[in-house]
């Protein structure tokens, strides 16, 4: 099958889920800086869930440029990432709302690593699917020790939430900063097959 569709369906996922976070936010009520002050942690988580959202959907669209078909198990896999990232408004607001309270906190952390764990299942699946079709992409993964070193420290911000909400949400921030450079090891290798 071809991929158009499910890019497609995915990308417009992805949009919903910016949309509705977005409308999450609430518009203070004053006119000075004290009137904001009490929104920060809302917005804080916003922007920390907003990178992530950016940082799949831009992976996700360089792993399909470097993916010539799928079949039933890939839109399976894929519904599957976009069953967990369709939970990030959920955790975001929730986060937010309670000042980064440690259940929330963990909770977020949870969602990040189910969705992690989701886009390693989808890469599994394609690279399956058709192996010496999606060559390019299993040589650009690799053993892919990016993505298995951010779900360990998804575990570990889950943890350290009990006893240090910031140091949680540094962790979970740092993470998304690794992944924030896109993953040029999927653009490079699509590029040395074109030529």
């Amino acid at each position: 099958m071809t991929k158009t569709r499910l890019e497609a369906f995915s990308d417009g996922v992805i949009a919903i889920l910016i949309t509705i976070m977005v409308l999450e936010l609430k518009i203070p009520h004053g006119d000075d800086l004290n009137s904001i002050s009490p929104l920060w942690p809302v917005f804080l988580t916003y922007i920390l869930s907003f990178v992530n959202l950016g940082i799949y959907w831009n992976n996700h669209h360089h792993m399909f440029q470097a993916t010539k078909s799928i079949d039933g198990r890939v839109m399976w896999a894929n519904l599957n990432l976009l069953f967990w990232l369709s939970l990030f408004p959920f955790v975001t607001g929730w986060m937010g709302e309670n000042q980064f309270a440690p259940l929330p906190t963990a909770v977020y952390g949870a969602v990040m690593i189910c969705a992690a764990v989701s886009y390693t299942i989808l890469q599994t699946t394609i690279v399956r699917h058709h192996e010496n079709e999606n060559a390019k992409l299993k040589q650009a993964i690799g053993r892919d020790f990016k993505g298995k070193f951010s779900i360990v420290m998804y575990a570990v911000a889950i943890a350290v939430a009990f006893y240090d909400r910031w140091i949680s949400f540094a962790i979970y921030a740092a993470v998304s900063a690794l992944w924030f450079a896109p993953d040029r090891r999927i653009e490079r290798t699509v590029q040395v097959h074109e030529k």
